[in-house]
């Protein structure tokens, strides 16, 4: 690994709030240039771009910092108890189940994308998807696979099942870092173009608007000027909850492993329960909707989903930390299957979505809460509308369940393309 210029996490940090501070201030020109630039582009994906461009020139790099694991531990599972704070349960309850369907759909594209990507490739080239006893590749593809339907718990746990030679495994997260984060960059530039896309896809769009309006009216009603004490309440739920929940998460995914073999084996379908970062997103969660039945879902008016977007829009920057772009050309067989693969992934969810009549999105948060899972998923969701990013971490969370036995399916399918 080369050494980048900056390694001082300070100073990566003031990077990426330099990034950050550069898109709001330039996308909030209403004029000229800048104006043009963001009716194409949005400006949550340029949070992502400008930081994958530091990472490519070798000026940072995600390999020598931490600032994308005290955004995914700290200020995610923040985000998501602040942009709870006042869900409507019932309305979330209304939208149906379009936003289930488009998920397992996407689940499906994986399973079957996985042997199809293999037997496309070998057409090319054979030797791509070679490999005898544990360094064949279908072995590898497996862990992409367990990423991509659950998380990193379905990861592990796939590498621990199929054997795959650990020397070579570090190719294969940079297939699933690459591919994924290029898909999520695809989505949200559809994100910009949303009613679009749901006309075309003749999408009944009534519930989400239902919802959103709901949303809207109740922070009018309570908006206020906010105070020092507003904000030091908000940190106050924000962080207390982010305690509770690793507390809980670490003593919890603790004591099942302890306690239960079939959690404690990484061969386990039951596996993801000791994931200590699927117990603090499911708990961070739970606070956030305990707190929406208590008078503390006011503090709404006084900017709680705001404070909370500044936290995922972090995050954001994080992840485009973890895009080097120079490192596609390393296995240019490796990626090829990889975009094959999630390409497969992408037309069964927008000939789904068109059969169904689903919005856009259902079709991006239920790729996200695939591919991406919890880290992504609510970042999706937030695109839309704040009050959204409940449901990204539900499908999420659904995600991580069916991971591990989703992923052992495509690769049993993926062994077979690869010995035809």
């Amino acid at each position: 690994m080369n050494e980048p210029i900056i390694t001082n996490d300070t100073v990566v940090f003031g990077l990426l709030a330099l990034c950050l501070g550069f898109i709001f201030y330039t996308s909030s020109i209403k004029t000229g240039f800048w104006s043009k630039f963001y009716n194409i582009v949005p400006a949550v994906l340029m949070c992502y771009v400008l930081p994958s461009i530091l990472a490519s020139s070798g000026l940072i790099s995600d390999e020598t910092s931490g600032l994308y694991f005290m955004a995914s531990r700290y200020l995610l599972p923040a985000a998501l108890i602040l942009m709870t704070l006042s869900i409507d349960l019932k309305a979330i309850a209304n939208l149906g189940s379009k936003a289930l369907i488009m998920f397992l759909t996407g689940s499906f594209g994986i399973i079957i994308g996985g042997p199809l990507a293999i037997l496309i490739i070998s057409i090319f080239s054979p030797e791509t998807v070679g490999g005898n006893d544990f360094d064949a590749i279908w072995r590898g593809l497996a862990t992409i696979a367990g990423s991509w339907i659950g998380g990193g718990a379905n990861q592990a746990a796939m590498l621990e099942i199929y054997q795959y030679n650990p020397d070579k495994y570090g190719g294969m997260v940079l297939v699933d870092i690459v591919v994924a984060n290029v898909w999520m960059a695809v989505i949200l530039l559809g994100v910009g173009k949303t009613k679009k896309i749901d006309r075309w896809l003749k999408a009944d769009t009534s519930a989400i608007e239902e919802l959103r309006i709901k949303v809207s009216q109740f922070t009018e009603k309570i908006t206020r000027v906010p105070t020092l004490k507003d904000y030091m309440m908000m940190l106050f739920f924000a962080f207390t909850g982010v305690g509770i929940a690793h507390f809980f998460g670490d003593y919890i995914s603790s004591y099942l492993t302890n306690t239960f073999e079939s959690v404690s084996d990484n061969k386990s379908f039951l596996s993801f329960l000791g994931s200590s970062f699927f117990w603090m997103v499911v708990l961070a969660t739970v606070v956030g909707i305990v707190i929406s039945f208590t008078k503390a879902k006011n503090y709404e008016g006084a900017g709680a989903s705001k404070l909370g977007s500044v936290f995922i829009y972090i995050l954001v920057a994080t992840i485009g930390m973890k895009m080097d772009l120079g490192k596609v050309f390393e296995n240019p067989g490796l990626i090829a299957i990889g975009f094959v693969w999630i390409t497969i992934h992408a037309v069964l969810l927008i000939v789904v979505a068109k059969l169904i009549k689903a919005p856009y999105f259902f079709l991006a948060v239920g790729s996200q809460a695939n591919v991406g899972g919890a880290a992504s998923a609510p970042v999706v969701a937030a695109e839309f509308h704040p009050s959204l990013t409940s449901v990204g971490v539900l499908l999420a969370v659904f995600g991580y369940v069916v991971g591990t036995g989703g992923a052992i399916l495509c690769t049993i399918l993926m062994e077979i393309a690869s010995k035809v």
